[in-house]
């Protein structure tokens, strides 16, 4: 009854208002009333809104426009939140009152009926609060919406969550068309920014209290803590108080609501606030000004009049939509100039239905083209419709605190979230560009948006049943409480890395295993088990590999990672006749030669003029400079050196003697007194050719891994503990074992520190993630665990782990580990070589440079006609023949002047010694009797001495 008394008090009011308008313009016989349908749910708060604006807006009008000659005639029904309802009102003004235009109705499911109307008709229908998706302008062209559609502040919810970090949410919404409309883009919204729905939280309209605290309670029994709600007025206030009642607003847990609940936050009842604090919500910004001031506060003025027993409203961004809604009516009703309604009525034909006999609206077209031309400066901001809705705007972030509201940031579609508008820094979703939040019981610090579920469900940890290495992971069944216990490494990092959350889970280890008490299945089997929901983790030496992944989501590894072989070895140096060639490899001992023979060719080049010990027959010389290389390696040659550069360069190279030597003693020192323990094989290769027998640990993935390396499957052999490990690889591949056991580093170092001598590691030969806990794709618990065990990797914890189950390795590994003294390369010295290469160089250089300097006059001369190869060979015997500065000669006998041929040059008669000081040409060298043949014949002075040797 109120709510009859309450619509017919809206219409006379209307038809006061326009009475009223047609009396101050009396006297102008050209106005003209245009008549407009309004469809609102009269019993709902934004209904409520919506009818005391449009009042307003149209005396607000006509105030400012007195001189327009059309006037607005409103027709206003009750569609009583009910769709047929609704659709039966449209029809009726339509039909009998031929309106031009319907404003309304209110709600997206009435608007879908409506606007099928509006488009058979052509009358507009322009909806200021029907926000859902679904309403596409395309198929309806007739339906106009004023309002925001429910998509455009998707963008701005998912920027708080990849804002919060937050990986999993809730959807809760009503079971309408609004409440659905925009679910399917809200959730791939979140899913671009890596954020899992698990659960899709449905609440009927017709749903009461009772049924509301049961879905409550059905989500505290799940783990995620972030809830969006996208509800109405009504069902919002609800569904907060008994949210408050289950205990659900408390520490931990995240509301956020979408802006049609966020838009009126401040009309709802105080007790439905209070039920809210501390959730988020995002809503159209309207920016302040002083026409928006003085118009607030006559709405309020003015609701309390038209709704006298309600509770005092605030303004709404609905109530400004429903006022620049009917300015830009107005508007186009004085663009075009409508002064008479004019239908246009289909031919009736008997048994026709009222569809079928439903006018069209002649001025409908041009109406429906001037309203979306419509462009002005509105209480609610810039009216500028783009696809026959309003254009998308600017968002604010609120956080419900004390009695109403308080903005955290803003969100825009070109700079994201910012806590002021004028941000210029670019798209941003960090959490620093927001203002400090107040969250639900009060508390300042970001809740994780995860929590244990309150029913004290356990997490069910599937464990490996094993016993090939108990020290990694052991599971032992309690003969009294028949609970399942764990040890190991792997149990130990992860319960450590439990303790080291801000929470606790409880857990209980679930074994993998058949009736006989066997590994129910190869670890693929065990990781997918946590796919199927059998398990809710996976705890384990399980390896993290690429086909386990698109099932389940690994932490980070914490253990090293590889996959290498275990090998025997044996002393792999000969110690025969020859083994004092081993230490040097055969490129050193050539390149020493040649180094030795090429510093004596220096050294003789340099020296062979001015020292006697560098002269001689062709073959004596030869010897000298080989003698005098070798000699060095000794450090004792008998020949004396004067030149300085050789000097320099004998320097030079005994130092680099004295490391060659020194290297080749320690080395072949080596050989003859330490073992020499080699591996038997160095390259997985190697077994393939040879046809090895191969062995891998029995469920492991590594039998795949070596079926792709081209293994035959009869030469694989899969063992299960390190003792058989032992057994194999002592027997070997030709005596019923295997020459390698290819396996994880991790249990490699195991076995290794359990057989110190006789093998050791070869590898890695093919690189894996190492072990991981394994947990359902897009478990909040994954980046958490993670973190956990980046501290624990961090810090002396897990090295404490690692001594506590495998002692210490380091100590084993060494005894079992490869000595070997490798051969000496030519590599090892290069630069060695080098120096004494590039020093007697240059020496040799600078030697030539300062013999041609002193004597090129003479040079120059010398069978200058002949050809360039034969000069060279003049120049080179020459160099050879040239006299020193003083020359000391024996006489053993008579003298010939003649060419000699008998006569011992050098060999002067006179058996004291006498000095070839007048020779023209100062030759400085000692004749012998080889040299008879190529030097010309020495005269006789009248005193006996040798006084020149004759041209």
């Amino acid at each position: 009854m109120e709510r009859t008394t309450r619509f017919f008090l809206f219409v006379y009011s209307c038809f006061v208002l326009a009475a009223a308008a047609a009396a101050q313009n009396g006297s102008r016989n050209s106005t003209a009333a245009f008549h407009v349908g309004v469809i609102l749910d009269l019993g709902t708060l934004v209904g409520k809104m919506g009818s005391t604006s449009i009042s307003m807006a149209v005396e607000d009008f006509y105030a400012m426009h007195g001189n327009y000659t059309s006037r607005i005639v409103f027709h206003a029904k009750d569609s009583k939140s009910d769709v047929i309802q609704a659709a039966s009102a449209a029809l009726d003004l339509i039909e009998n009152s031929e309106v031009e235009v319907i404003i309304g109705p209110q709600k997206s499911s009435q608007a879908a009926f409506v606007a099928e109307l509006g488009d058979r008709s052509q009358v507009p229908i322009i909806s200021f609060s029907a926000t859902s998706p679904t309403l596409t302008s395309s198929l309806i062209p007739y339906f106009v919406r004023t309002t925001l559609n429910d998509s455009s502040q998707v963008n701005s919810i998912s920027s708080i969550i990849k804002a919060y970090g937050w990986r999993e949410v809730v959807l809760i919404y009503e079971d309408t068309d609004y409440g659905r409309g925009v679910i399917p883009i809200l959730v791939n919204a979140l899913q671009g920014i890596d954020t899992r729905v698990p659960y899709h939280s449905v609440i009927p309209v017709s749903a009461t209290d009772d049924q509301i605290m049961e879905e409550l309670y059905k989500l505290m029994t799940m783990q995620t803590r972030v809830f969006i709600v996208h509800v109405s007025s009504f069902m919002g206030s609800r569904l907060f108080l008994n949210a408050k009642e289950a205990g659900m607003m408390t520490g931990g847990f995240v509301w956020i609501m979408s802006d049609g609940l966020a838009n009126i936050i401040d009309s709802l009842d105080p007790s439905v606030i209070e039920s809210m604090q501390g959730t988020l919500g995002v809503k159209l910004y309207v920016p302040k000004t002083r026409k928006l001031d003085d118009f607030t506060t006559r709405w309020k003025r003015r609701f309390q009049q038209d709704h006298p027993n309600d509770q005092q409203a605030e303004l709404s961004i609905f109530a400004l939509w429903a006022y620049d809604t009917v300015w830009a009516v107005a508007m186009a009703a004085e663009k075009i100039g409508i002064k008479v309604a004019s239908f246009r009525k289909p031919r009736i034909v008997p048994n026709s239905t009222v569809l079928e006999t439903l006018g069209a609206s002649m001025n409908g077209p041009k109406l429906l083209k001037a309203i979306l031309e419509s462009r002005f400066k509105g209480l609610s901001g810039e009216f500028y419709l783009i696809d026959r809705q309003l254009r998308s705007s600017i968002f604010q972030i609120i956080n419900v605190v004390g009695k109403g509201e308080r903005g955290i940031g803003f969100w825009t579609p070109e700079y994201g979230i910012s806590k002021q508008l004028n941000n210029t820094k670019g798209y941003s979703t960090l959490i620093t560009d927001l203002n400090t939040v107040i969250w639900p019981g009060d508390y300042n610090a970001v809740p994780k948006g995860w929590e244990m579920p309150v029913s004290g469900k356990k997490l069910r940890i599937g464990v490996p049943v094993t016993q090939g290495f108990p020290h990694l992971m052991n599971v032992e069944t309690d003969p009294v409480t028949n609970s399942t216990m764990g040890n190991g490494y792997c149990i130990d990092v992860f319960e450590t890395v439990i303790k080291k959350l801000r929470y606790s889970i409880p857990y209980e280890y679930i074994p993998f295993k058949t009736i006989q008490g066997e590994l129910g299945g190869s670890y693929n089997d065990l990781t997918y088990q946590v796919y199927l929901q059998k398990y809710d983790a996976v705890v384990g030496d399980v390896t993290i590999r690429h086909n386990r992944s698109l099932y389940v989501d690994f932490t980070l590894p914490f253990t090293e990672s590889g996959v290498s072989m275990i090998v025997p070895v044996a002393d792999g140096t000969k110690k025969n006749a020859w083994v004092f060639l081993k230490p040097l490899t055969l490129d050193l001992w050539l390149g020493s030669l040649a180094f030795v023979i090429y510093t004596g060719f220096v050294i003789w080049v340099m020296e062979h003029r001015i020292n006697t010990d560098f002269r001689g027959p062709f073959s004596q010389q030869l010897g000298t400079i080989f003698f005098f290389s070798f000699s060095t390696l000794v450090f004792s040659h008998r020949e004396k050196i004067e030149n300085i550069l050789s000097k320099f360069v004998v320097i030079v190279w005994v130092f680099v003697v004295l490391v060659l030597t020194s290297s080749y003693t320690a080395s072949l020192t080596s050989m003859l007194t330490v073992q020499q323990l080699q591996p038997t094989v160095t390259d997985v290769h190697e077994l393939l050719k040879h046809g090895d027998y191969v062995g891998y640990h029995k469920g492991s993935f590594v039998e795949g891994l070596l079926k792709q390396l081209n293994f035959d499957e009869s030469k694989l052999r899969a063992y299960e503990t390190t003792g058989e490990y032992f057994e194999a690889l002592s027997k070997g591949s030709q005596n019923g074992g295997v020459s390698a056991i290819v396996h994880e580093i991790p249990y490699i170092k195991l076995f290794l520190a359990e057989h110190c001598t006789g093998f050791t590691m070869i590898g890695p030969i093919y690189k894996t993630a190492g072990f991981g806990f394994v947990f359902p794709k897009g478990s909040p618990l994954v980046p958490d665990v993670s973190r956990a065990i980046l501290n624990l990797t961090d810090g002396d914890s897990i090295l404490q782990i690692e001594r506590k189950w495998f002692g210490d390795q380091n100590a084993c590994l060494k005894q079992g580990s490869i000595i070997s003294s490798d051969n000496l390369s030519f590599r090892n010295f290069w630069g060695l070589f080098m120096i004494t290469g590039v020093v007697s160089t240059c020496a040799l250089f600078i030697f030539l440079l300062m013999f041609l300097h002193k004597n090129w006059h003479e040079l120059k001369g010398i069978d200058s006609n002949k050809p360039i190869w034969q000069r060279i060979g003049s120049w080179a015997r020459y160099y050879n023949n040239k006299d020193m500065n003083s020359y000391t000669f024996r006489a053993d006998g008579p003298y010939n002047t003649s060419p000699a041929t008998n006569s011992k040059y050098g060999d002067v008669a006179d058996p004291e010694a006498t000095t070839c000081e007048n020779s023209p040409n100062q030759q400085g060298f000692l004749m012998t009797d080889s040299d008879a043949t190529h030097y010309p014949p020495v005269e006789e002075s009248s005193s006996g001495e040798i006084t020149r040797i004759a041209a």
